[in-house]
């Protein structure tokens, strides 16, 4: 018996019984792997090795659809109305699973209409400022914000997005009110900083690590448990006074509510192997992408848990798309 369509709501796989043979003939034919972003980006990146390293392991084609809009909602549509035969998956990101959900009607069940298989992979976020800013450290920073007549100002690399409600999120830490300049992603608010049309921006290190290895810009602080080994001698938030601002950009794999267990299981099995193979995370390495295999155990707890937390940060910051 097979899990059913609805009613598990944004759980990993439970452990319904399938018939072993399912999991030996899968997969028959090639397998789809959504993308809701543009080629190019971290997440498609991330997917295309993926896919990559899946197809060598199993003999069959795995491949990247992307499926773009509505802050990732079309993807995630395409997926929640696709047959759970094993045949198509989601390379999800938190901005739409837990956050888009906050902020806009949604044409699914966010709760409902996916199976979670767990964690892929994760990217540090980093507070950046232009080299020439004078502030040195986040209390450096915070006091110049805090200063009568101050005229600082953010990029924000897109309403709604991880990187911008990480910015409101350190706000709210910090007790500021600072002014946001809107950019058509976070390539041209990091290109912003650059040219000094505004001081900071918080951005995936992917974006920034670059120009923050070449001086163009200073990282103040990384929004993660721990010290990110792309950049060790920059403090967390944590470590300069403002342990509530934890913020990762964590790419997660799921598919259609009603996935077979005995797949589920095997696709987890498979997507583990090829985000840990050591050549999986040298490619990664270079993107600034961490393997962060989780488990579809773990999933239910980590999804309810994210949405919580954006659900109380848009809303105490009273962040509207407009």
């Amino acid at each position: 018996m097979s899990i059913t369509r609805r009613g598990l709501g944004a759980a990993g796989l439970a452990l319904a019984a399938t018939p072993a043979l399912a999991q030996q003939e899968w997969p028959a034919r090639a397998v789809t792997l959504v993308v809701p972003w543009a080629a190019g980006g971290s997440t498609d990146a991330v997917a295309r090795i993926l896919a990559q390293r899946l197809s060598q392991d199993t003999g069959r084609s795995f491949v990247v659809d992307n499926r773009t809009g509505a802050n990732g909602t079309i993807g995630f549509q395409s997926v929640a109305r696709a047959r759970p035969d094993g045949y198509t998956f989601l390379v999800s990101t938190v901005s739409t699973y837990a956050m888009a959900p906050h902020l806009m009607a949604l044409p699914y069940d966010n709760e409902r209409d996916f199976t979670g298989l767990g964690l892929l992979a994760s990217m540090p976020i980093v507070m950046v400022v232009n080299a020439a800013f004078p502030a040195r450290s986040l209390a450096e920073f915070v006091a110049m914000a805090r200063a009568p007549g101050h005229r600082l100002t953010y990029a924000n690399s897109g309403t709604g997005s991880s990187t911008h409600l990480a910015t409101e999120l350190f706000l709210r830490e910090a007790g500021l009110e600072i002014p946001d300049i809107g950019y058509r992603g976070g390539g041209p608010a990091v290109q912003a900083v650059l040219a000094n049309e505004t001081p900071m921006v918080f951005q995936a290190a992917s974006g920034v690590l670059p120009h923050v290895r070449a001086g163009a810009l200073r990282a103040l602080g990384v929004a993660s448990e721990q010290r990110s080994p792309l950049m060790p001698d920059v403090p967390t938030f944590a470590e300069q006074g403002f342990p509530g601002v934890l913020v990762t950009e964590h790419i997660a794999l799921q598919a259609p509510a009603g996935l077979p267990e005995a797949i589920g299981r095997r696709m987890h099995a498979l997507a583990r192997a090829a985000m840990e193979a050591p050549e999986t995370r040298e490619r990664l390495a270079a993107l600034a992408v961490v393997p962060t295999v989780g488990t579809p155990e773990e999933w239910p707890a980590y999804f309810a848990a994210e949405n919580a937390k954006w659900r109380e940060v848009i809303r105490a910051r009273n962040i509207r798309l407009q």
